[in-house]
């Protein structure tokens, strides 16, 4: 016999059909996006000019950094504030459901630091 089987709760078995995508997919299409966990965790302070966001993320582009910050503020997750027009500045700020997300990043934060994953 199997002991993974034979001690494993059969409540949630692979058995389960979705119509749809289950719950962790769907949160994953949320956060699951290259640099969004980054981008949450930057803005966790306060908000946060766009050229300064773009600094503290080295590795990313600032391309990328604008198609996912219009990704996030799309579902809600932060919010975009124009500071002035001439030159541009524009801030983001993370909003309440962004904030929501935050213990998950912390976990994540340390189950990465614990298992140096």
């Amino acid at each position: 016999m199997n002991a993974i089987t034979d001690s494993t709760p059969q409540t949630d078995t692979a058995q389960t059909t979705c119509n749809q995508p289950c719950p962790i997919e769907r949160g994953m299409r949320i956060i699951g996006g290259k640099w969004k966990g980054s981008i949450l965790w930057h803005l966790k302070d306060g908000p946060v000019r766009f050229n300064a966001l773009c600094r503290q993320m080295s590795g990313a582009s600032k391309k990328m950094i604008d198609q996912r910050l219009k990704e996030m503020e799309q579902q809600g997750l932060v919010k975009r504030e124009v500071i002035s027009d001439r030159p541009v500045a524009v801030s983001y700020e993370i909003t309440a459901l962004g904030q929501s997300l935050l213990g998950i990043l912390q976990q994540l934060k340390q189950w990465t630091e614990q298992y140096e994953a």
